[in-house]
């Protein structure tokens, strides 16, 4: 069908003023942009209730084969929220500050409380911060621990990344969490949130992660040793690589773990609905990395009943530290919560119960070999 000639000129012109009305793109040039990498937050020192911000970003050069070490500018700010000192960091420079890339938080160790919801609030409103960005705590301060670059930090990478995740470096003292989990952990009751506690060396070139803190609802937070950091990364929370020295009189094994598998259940008495014991059952394999003596492959069986009895020991001391600290880093408030018809009071009824709740462990090591041959 023909149209109208006079049809055909307004659709031209139509097309025409479409194009030219058009705005353009609306993304800066990627010249025009500064990508931060990790921010570090601390209480501020001279301001009341204050945080002291500070951005590590991440400097453009022509090409990786060009650069001997990564470079890198420190911004920092004080402000009485953290937004507010991420607004005038803008002011500080001459292109825009793109988030979108920053995938480390790190803050101050004596902020790492039950409050921290309040700033945590703007990395999960700011839609420009991944969720799956990683959150731990430091020591001495959180600017001092950003500015540490190792040696071993290579030209468009950052350290700081290759901890976390898995993704590199898989050691069971590393804890991992990300903001979603964290914020999603501040949020509820029944669990206490576990972060990584990062600290440098004296010459401030090396960054040292094997503690984990838990963050206390109402107290300072705990910071668990390295080696109860090992057991709740390895056994409570499945990370591989662990290895563990079983001693037995003169006898010196060190066993490597490969596989370790927990689950548990409340136990109640007389048709109580309120439990008062948690049974956990824990399987665990792994071969016999190092020995001090000559060991045999029939004698397995007592090797795994020697492990066995040695974990057991150590697991149940962890859990019962916990308790009598009031944390529960496992979770076991909110399972109960979840699994419970809801019901007013029903979590003070935990809260009551916890503090004396009795633990039973159940540890199955299942050793697949002596580690050398006979």
């Amino acid at each position: 069908m023909k149209l109208p000639l006079i049809t055909k000129w307004f659709v031209v012109i139509l097309c025409m003023s479409s194009v030219l009305l058009q705005s353009g793109c609306a993304f800066k040039d990627i010249d025009k942009l500064l990508f931060v990498s990790a921010i570090a937050i601390d209480p501020a020192e001279h301001l009341e209730n204050g945080y002291k911000v500070t951005l590590k970003v991440a400097l453009p050069f022509g090409a990786i084969k060009e650069s001997n070490k990564p470079s890198y500018a420190y911004l920092s700010r004080e402000g009485e929220s953290v937004g507010e000192a991420i607004r005038m960091l803008e002011t500080h420079v001459d292109k825009v500050l793109e988030l979108g890339h920053m995938k480390t938080i790190i803050v101050n160790e004596k902020l790492l409380t039950n409050h921290m919801q309040s700033f945590m609030d703007y990395f999960i409103r700011r839609g420009d911060i991944q969720l799956i960005a990683y959150v731990a705590g430091a020591r001495p301060s959180a600017e001092t621990v950003l500015k540490v670059e190792p040696s071993t930090e290579a030209p468009a990478s950052v350290a700081l990344f290759n901890f976390f995740g898995r993704t590199a470096n898989e050691s069971p003292f590393i804890v991992t969490t990300f903001l979603f989990q964290l914020r999603r952990e501040v949020l509820a009751k029944g669990i206490n949130p576990v972060l990584p506690l990062i600290e440098t060396n004296d010459k401030h070139d090396e960054l040292i992660v094997n503690n984990a803190v838990v963050v206390d609802h109402q107290s300072d937070p705990k910071v668990l040793s390295t080696v109860e950091t090992k057991y709740y990364n390895s056994l409570l929370k499945g990370a591989s690589g662990l290895t563990y020295l079983v001693k037995d009189e003169d006898l010196k094994l060190l066993i490597d773990v490969s596989q370790s598998k927990m689950n548990y259940r409340f136990v109640t008495k007389n048709g109580n609905t309120t439990p008062d014991a948690i049974e956990m059952h824990f399987k665990i394999k792994g071969v016999i990395k190092e020995a001090n003596k000559k060991i045999l492959l029939s004698n397995l069986e007592e090797y795994n009943r020697l492990a066995s009895k040695e974990m057991k020991k150590k697991i149940k001391h962890f859990l019962t530290e916990m308790q009598e600290e009031k944390l529960d880093p496992v979770g076991f408030g909110l399972r109960f919560r979840i699994t419970r018809l809801h019901k007013e009071g029903l979590f003070a009824e935990w809260e009551k119960v916890y503090p004396d709740m009795k633990f039973t462990i159940h540890v199955d090591v299942a050793l697949q070999g002596t580690g050398s041959i006979e």
